[in-house]
């Protein structure tokens, strides 16, 4: 349909960590339809991707939003690598970029082309744009790129902290200027993303100065699936030992890992509470874990800030998750972060992508 006044009809795709998000918004922020598949805590192991994309853009259009009205596709992709820095419109090159990037996030750029390359086929017609996630920390100083090895991994081949969930804590900071009344310009904050995947961004008058994901989205805190950071030195000795092959490590520190490696129940923290609620000691264990070090990343982050004006909790985990959110902020009683707010935001990555899109759009 041709697009008619100001408003522009944009179907986003999210295609996350653990699940498939497809919303249709109307600019600049009417949510039309949305829906939401469930990979399980691992997407990249889901069988049936493609047909959850087909079975997604099947329920909007019961729901009244069919394909013809669409006048553009926005779509999430977690790295950017060194060459995307904002959001671009889709065409080979950009795809043969995103492919590269997934040398990085092999849990999710392979996951979003795919998704990608699937809504082309569906949509040929209408303009594709990509939103990175690791474009809202840009702004990253020196400090907090640089990582303390020498200078040629770095300069050569490339060593560097990216930082993630980007779209996610753009739309926290929004969000926070909004519920607190003060504008962006004026807050500290520091975002809190726990999910499948799980982050923290300190965030000073709006711009990312310091996050826990690195190089890849496997550094930081505790996740799903994942390990979070860990001692180098133990990999290098599996590998000298002969234990585990390069393989076997990657394989390990993404897939079998994070609460589902220590609970042995499950990726998804409702089934690890509930088996810890049923007295399972390593379920028990894996929560107990997962606050730690989602506290202490956050305690960390605090240090890059002047102060703390708000906490914000977000994604799968900090929104849902009420026993969570409260051991971790009884944690954080130490630091004495009242009267600094604790809220909790819906992560609406899609309102920020939709709104990427109209701004790049003729």
């Amino acid at each position: 349909m041709p697009r008619q006044g100001p408003r522009l009809r944009v179907l986003v795709l999210n295609a996350g960590s653990s699940s498939l998000k497809a919303s249709v918004i109307e600019t600049p922020e009417t949510t039309l339809g949305s829906v939401k598949r469930s990979w399980g805590s691992d997407a990249s192991r889901a069988e049936g991707r493609a047909a959850g994309l087909t079975g997604a853009l099947d329920e909007l259009a019961v729901d009244g939003v069919g394909l013809e009205s669409i006048d553009a596709v926005g779509h999430r992709v977690v790295h950017g690598g060194p060459r995307f820095v904002e959001a671009t419109v889709v065409d080979d090159e950009v795809l043969a970029g995103i492919a590269d990037a997934a040398r990085l996030a092999p849990l999710h750029n392979g996951v979003a082309l795919e998704t990608l390359q699937a809504a082309r086929r569906v949509l040929p017609n209408v303009p594709h744009v990509v939103s990175f996630d690791t474009a809202f920390h840009r702004t990253l100083p020196a400090e907090a790129i640089r990582y303390p090895v020498p200078r040629r991994w770095s300069e050569d081949w490339g060593a560097r902290r990216y930082g993630f969930h980007g779209l996610s804590a753009e739309w926290s900071t929004r969000e926070a200027e909004r519920l607190l009344g003060r504008p962006a310009g004026d807050l500290a904050l520091l975002v809190a993303h726990l999910g499948s995947g799980c982050s923290v961004t300190a965030v000073w008058r709006g711009r990312s100065v310091d996050t826990s994901m690195g190089e890849t989205p496997l550094e930081g805190l505790m996740m799903g699936t994942r390990s979070g950071s860990i001692d180098p030195g133990m990999l290098l000795r599996l590998l000298v030992e002969g234990r585990l092959s390069v393989t076997e490590i990657e394989e390990a520190l993404e897939h079998r890992s994070g609460l589902l490696g220590v609970s042995e129940v499950s990726g998804e923290m409702e089934a690890v509470e509930a088996a810890a609620r049923g007295g399972n000691p390593d379920a028990r264990l894996a929560v107990a874990m997962f606050v730690r070090r989602a506290a202490a990343g956050i305690a960390a982050a605090a240090t890059s800030l002047p102060r703390v004006d708000a906490l914000v909790f977000t994604g799968g985990i900090g929104e849902h998750a009420a026993d969570v959110r409260a051991a971790i902020v009884s944690r954080l009683a130490v630091l004495r972060l009242a009267p600094a707010a604790v809220l909790v935001v819906e992560a609406r990555e899609d309102l920020v992508i939709a709104a990427e899109v109209a701004r790049l759009l003729p």
